[in-house]
């Protein structure tokens, strides 16, 4: 899969903040003070574990932004398969550079490959038993958002909204206090422009046949069962992608992808999937 990175524009300043966190007042007191200044070596990222690659362009960018002198090759871009083994980046260069850049580095790509490695392992189950696409949420670090909804896409994952213009979510709380489904509706109707489309959050088949009869692009169906869930499909009948949503797992998301949904939201792929294990590994001083 071939996944263009983010625009520089985009992530530098993300990767700056991290430097400048962690060289904190002093800079990196331990390697100036062990390394010699023309001190140079070869290293590699490497992988620990089985998984999926991604922030390996954040990475390279922390190396680079602590020393251009650096030389850096990705040898196995966002998206990429990886096995315990497998070279991820190569390094070559002062040594007190890569040693400085080496946590902030391992923290953004360890974090993103995570969330890569856990949309995937979705993925591929959805795909077994459905047409569903594995979508993230807005359940992200902040700060953080546009590159854990990269890391998504790494996994084959795909992004739903970014922030809270994207489109018109209605959900539980905004049709409480709205007073129903049809009256959030129609008052999401009169103020969204011509562009933005409008989902609707619903909890029974009940809700759905008041949502459908008012006309939205998309439903969100909450924490149903396999068996509602392919009742709201059918009821659906085409008119409206469906989103099936709510404590979705490894063990939960075959029968899920198999009632029919289009769309299976998860939170937790972006908010408390596992790291993958990546370490910085010294090949020869030169």
């Amino acid at each position: 899969m071939t996944l263009s990175p983010l625009p520089r524009l985009l992530v530098e300043p993300l990767v700056r903040a991290a430097l400048a966190e962690d060289l904190g007042r002093a800079g990196d007191i331990t390697t100036d003070a062990v390394v010699p200044a023309d001190a140079r070596f070869r290293a590699v990222i490497a992988s620990r574990q089985d998984g999926v690659a991604a922030g390996t362009d954040v990475a390279a960018l922390a190396f680079h932004l602590v020393d251009p002198a650096l030389s850096v090759a990705v040898e196995r871009g966002d998206g990429a398969r990886l096995a315990p083994g497998d070279v991820v980046l190569r390094l070559e260069g002062p040594a007190r550079a890569i040693l400085t850049a080496e946590r902030v580095a391992l923290n953004f790509a360890s974090r993103l490959s995570g969330i890569a490695t856990a949309t995937a392992s979705l993925v591929e189950i959805a795909k077994a038993h459905g047409h569903a696409s594995v979508v993230c949420t807005r359940k992200t670090t902040p700060g953080l958002r546009a590159l854990e909804k990269h890391a998504v896409k790494a996994g084959g994952g795909s992004n739903h909204r970014f922030g809270l213009d994207d489109a018109v979510l209605i959900k539980d709380n905004h049709i409480a206090v709205a007073g129903g489904v049809a009256t959030a509706i129609r008052r999401a109707k009169a103020h969204a422009g011509h562009l933005v489309k409008i989902e609707v959050e619903v909890d029974t088949l009940a809700q759905l046949d008041e949502a459908m009869g008012e006309g939205v692009d998309a439903v969100l169906l909450d924490n149903m069962t396999p068996e509602t869930l392919r009742r709201a499909v059918e009821t659906v009948g085409g008119r409206a992608l469906t989103e099936a949503s709510g404590r979705i797992s490894r063990e939960t998301i075959g029968a899920v992808a198999a009632s029919g949904v289009d769309l299976i939201s998860v939170g937790w792929i972006t908010h408390s999937a596992p790291i993958l294990d990546l370490g910085l590994d010294a090949i020869e001083t030169l």
